[in-house]
């Protein structure tokens, strides 16, 4: 099994900067090179983690989370109470905010906009499950939004819905939603409340552009403004930063971190991330409408018993290894171990470990046969045919993951075939329902309400990417959103995942680190979330955004000590040693006895979660 990744000959320099990007006019500009962009700025259609931080700069949350273990903490919303039955939640709004256009923020378009999350499908889709058992939402004042409730919601005060204002949004009905793209317009930004104005952009671009929001509540920015730079691989991304035409890479393989690490002028980390990688099957794709099955997969991805069979194929101590160069470990559930009150773990006798021999057994077992082409049939004696494996063309882990997959199923009689797609081209193939197995991978917020959420029926046609159902699993669902004990709700968490493991509509193969490196001889001040050991960007919030700073003014970062610290300016040494992730002069080495070979890779990481 080959193994693929770029290594950039000796020579590269990387380019002095002695302060950070400024244009003519002096002002700072904050640069960062994404591996994805955001396939929605519409806060009510997108799902991509790229445009939930183009949301959360542009637009105010009422709560927030903290930067030590990303618990809720206050935003919009200064202080909450419930009544002694649940049923009732009042918060407290903050005063004297105002929209970009001027026009003052208050309790009542909290209520707007959680109203509209309420009564429309598409606003529904993607926010719904944090409002489910409220009746009502009213504002009563301007500085109070009361929740009333039918029955009671564990997940509040968890509300990480962005605000819109109404006076904008009340003229957009909700079929008009499903079309409207949510970007500048005539030269005009987004109207919104958050710390950045967004002035130019559109999902799918390549460049967006933010400026700093002088009458933000929570303070201005120390950066006046801030553009996001979308490269198709981590190769050029990681060049623009040597060579100073960015400020931040996000989303770097760990090869290239340890290669930038000791570096004079940058700062590389890989940063523990509350997610996981999985490859996902279509378990039956319908027409939400009528119930009839809609796309092409394969019979047999629609058998749990055929997808649970393939865990034992998975070798995932390999994929750790090779794929994600150590910065990780192995999957089991959709919960991750920074979640571990949460969090099942299969006993010894039932977890996955690599045994294709035992997946085989559980093959013939469920009627999956050899044939004597050495291939597999259906139960019924027909050919099974080719399982379509869709990996990520700008995500080497999805490319390289999949190559692996394809192998694995390949030593027990099953064929497949890579297929590569655009990450904004396989949502739509998703929803559409015309895939059998993909990879991929989710971001998963500290309370499991929301990741669980996306394995009920209810989610078809909106964020069930496997398309599955199953009726247990839905009551199951019900009943932990309400119930208030926090153990009861545990052992209700903790039987869902343990029916997910076993249906298999997700093998989830890792848990994965997330590679960044900042140009730290410019820009300092970012912490880490959670704090210690997190991620600087892709955060929950947007922190780092008002902390960073140019490094000639990092002081203390605000007696932060976790914060990135500035570091020397570059000298002209250049890159001498060592290797990089480039897209200048590749070489090709081999390494016979471990198997890998590394060769210039097709592109990078852009993972949705």
């Amino acid at each position: 099994m080959a193994l693929f990744a770029t290594v950039l000959i000796p020579g590269l320099a990387l380019q002095p900067a002695a302060q950070a990007t400024a244009p003519a006019d002096g002002d700072v500009t904050f640069t960062v090179a994404l591996l994805n962009s955001p396939d929605s700025l519409n806060p009510f259609l997108g799902f991509e983690a790229e445009s939930y931080e183009m949301w959360a700069l542009t637009y105010d949350y009422m709560i927030t989370y903290s930067m030590q273990d990303i618990s809720p903490q206050p935003g919009l919303a200064t202080k909450w109470t419930t009544s002694d039955d649940g049923l009732t939640w009042t918060f407290d709004i903050r005063s004297g905010v105002s929209f970009s256009d001027g026009e003052p923020l208050t309790a009542k378009d909290i209520a707007y906009t959680y109203n509209r999350v309420m009564s429309g499908s598409a606003e529904g889709y993607t926010w719904g499950s944090y409002l489910k058992g409220v009746t009502e939402v009213s504002a009563p004042d301007d500085t109070h939004v009361v929740l009333t409730l039918k029955r009671p919601n564990a997940v509040l005060p968890l509300l990480p819905i962005p605000i819109i204002p109404e006076h904008v949004w009340k003229n957009i009905s909700e079929k008009a939603v499903k079309a409207y793209a949510a970007e500048p317009k005539n030269g005009e930004p987004v109207v919104g409340s958050g710390p950045f104005r967004m002035v130019e952009g559109t999902a799918g671009g390549s460049t967006f552009k933010f400026e700093a929001n002088p009458d933000y509540w929570g303070g201005t920015p120390h950066i006046d403004h801030l553009v996001f730079r979308v490269f198709q691989s981590e190769d050029p991304a990681v060049q623009a930063l040597i060579k100073g035409e960015v400020d931040f890479v996000e989303g770097i393989s760990a090869v290239q971190v340890k290669a930038l690490q000791g570096r004079d002028g940058i700062t590389a980390i890989n940063g523990d991330s509350p997610g996981f990688d999985q490859i996902a099957f279509n378990t039956g794709s319908v027409d939400t409408k009528t119930g009839k099955p809609i796309g092409d997969p394969n019979p047999a991805v629609l058998d749990p018993k055929f997808r649970h069979a393939l865990g034992y194929t998975l070798d995932l101590d390999q994929l750790i290894s090779k794929v994600y160069q150590g910065a990780g470990q192995a999957g089991t559930t959709v919960i991750p171990p920074a979640y571990s009150d949460w969090r099942w773990d299969p006993p010894s006798d039932v977890a996955f470990s690599y045994d294709p021999d035992k997946a085989g057994q559980l093959l013939d077992e469920a009627g999956y046969k050899m044939g004597a082409d050495g291939f597999r049939t259906m139960p019924d004696g027909s050919p099974i045919g080719t399982i379509r494996l869709a990996a990520r063309s700008e995500s080497p882990t999805s490319l390289d993951t999949m190559d692996f997959v394809k192998e694995w199923f390949g030593d027990v009689g099953i064929k497949a075939k890579v297929e590569n797609f655009e990450s904004s081209k396989l949502s739509g193939v998703i929803l559409d329902g015309d895939y059998d197995i993909f990879q991929w991978g989710w971001y998963v917020e500290p309370d499991p309400d929301s990741i669980l959420s996306y394995f009920t029926t209810g989610q078809h046609g909106g964020l069930s990417d496997s398309w599955y159902t199953n009726p247990e699993y839905d009551t199951l669902y019900e009943q932990q959103h309400v119930e208030m004990d926090h153990d009861k709700r545990v052992d209700i968490v903790k039987q869902m995942q343990e029916i997910l493991y076993e249906d298999s509509p997700y093998l989830v193969t890792a848990y994965n680190t997330i590679g960044e490196a900042v140009r730290s001889d410019r820009f300092a001040c970012l912490q880490p979330q959670p704090d210690p050991g997190g991620i600087w960007l892709i955060q929950y919030g947007i922190h780092n955004y008002l902390s960073v700073r140019p490094a000639a003014d990092a002081g203390d970062c605000d007696n932060v000590e976790s914060s990135s610290q500035a570091t020397d300016a570059a000298d002209d040494k250049g890159i001498s040693s060592g290797f990089l992730i480039g897209a200048g002069v590749v070489a090709v080495l081999a390494v016979v006895g471990g198997g890998i070979v590394m060769m210039r890779r097709r592109s990078s990481v852009g993972d949705r979660e």
